[in-house]
């Protein structure tokens, strides 16, 4: 694909990301459509051509439409772009599917975690909802969604095991100051995009808590080292989990407040409970999640990821910030590798 071709992109999910996705896609010259799962959110996107409660701030271009029905613009599609949470992933793909025969267009997301309930990698459901055989890619990165609506410098990874449907998506999005490199690491792509949340959780903790910039740096470097070991499950490599998917994100992740995952341990470690600290940001907070998905295998495999073994039992109401992070200072002594 020329970079000059125009491309008819359809955009599930208007929550900020997919939102600020669908805004630098029209940016870019492209025939963009916008969907929302609310009737209410579509009416609202339809009169104001903004997200009022994401990104109350920046207008829509003229040419992002905004879908109320859906089939003919997915009919029309030459793309399909996923941008949901990840506890409904399968549902909107089945969605897809019913509607539209999906084997010769572009399929990928930007949806960041597992699939809670089969505890699997969003690749692996695709390709039960969808087709089997069919070429999918994920795209993930250290992104948020306010800078990238604005236009600010970003960079990301656009991720298929076809290396033309990789860099199908990359020359879509490359535009500006948006640069997209290409891999063929899905899995790794994938982990990376949702374990790093975990570990937000978990330096958020440690901040609330005072415990300083040493104790947060110590956070993210065991954090990436819990991270390869799991993602040494799906057979993914090092060079991934270094790069912008792994490394990039989790160190973003977890030192900005702009990260929902960095609030809600803030929150914990202010003694809120998990529950009350979810409703009070207001937004999915994938962390959350994916250390249930992470800590039931990494039971089942009996791997130790000492980290994210505390934030499940803080996330689950079994002990407070303050008990966790006692924990994690009173292991034994070892080796660093």
């Amino acid at each position: 694909m020329s970079r000059k071709d125009v491309q008819k992109v359809v955009v599930l999910g208007a929550g900020a990301w997919g939102t600020a996705l669908a805004i630098h896609l029209a940016r870019s010259g492209h025939d963009v459509a916008l969907w929302a799962h609310s009737d209410e959110h579509v009416q609202s996107l339809l009169q104001e051509r903004r997200n009022l409660r994401y990104l109350p701030h920046v207008h829509f271009p003229e040419s992002l439409r905004i879908v109320e029905d859906l089939a003919p613009s997915l009919e029309a599609a030459d793309a399909i772009l996923v941008v949901v949470p990840s506890h409904v992933f399968r549902r909107v793909l089945k969605k897809v599917s019913d509607l539209v025969g999906v084997s010769k267009k572009h399929i990928a997301w930007a949806t960041k975690g597992f699939e809670p309930e089969g505890r699997k990698l969003l690749h692996e459901v695709a390709r039960e909802e969808v087709c089997q055989d069919c070429h999918y890619t994920v795209l993930s990165g250290p992104t948020f969604a306010a800078e990238v609506a604005k236009g600010l410098p970003t960079a990301m990874v656009s991720a298929s095991t076809n290396e033309q449907e990789a860099a199908y998506w990359a020359n879509l999005f490359h535009h500006d100051a948006f640069r997209m490199y290409t891999q063929g690491d899905m899995a790794g792509v994938e982990v990376g995009g949702a374990y790093k949340n975990i570990m937000a959780i978990a330096t958020g903790v440690s901040d609330g808590l005072h415990l300083g910039a040493n104790a947060r740096a110590a956070i993210i470097s065991r954090g990436m080292a819990e991270m390869m070991r799991f993602a040494g499950l799906y057979g993914a490599t090092p060079e991934t989990l270094m790069g912008l998917a792994g490394l990039g994100d989790l160190v973003l992740t977890c030192t900005d407040n702009l990260s929902r995952n960095r609030q809600f341990g803030l929150k914990l470690a202010s003694k809120q409970s998990s529950e009350s600290a979810q409703q009070e940001i207001g937004q999915v907070v994938e962390g959350v999640k994916a250390v249930r998905v992470v800590k039931a295998i990494a039971d089942e495999k009996g791997l130790d990821l000492p980290i994210a073994e505390q934030v499940y039992h803080l996330v689950e109401g079994n002990i407070s910030a303050k008990e966790a992070a006692e924990r994690l200072l009173a292991r034994e002594l070892k080796a660093e590798s």
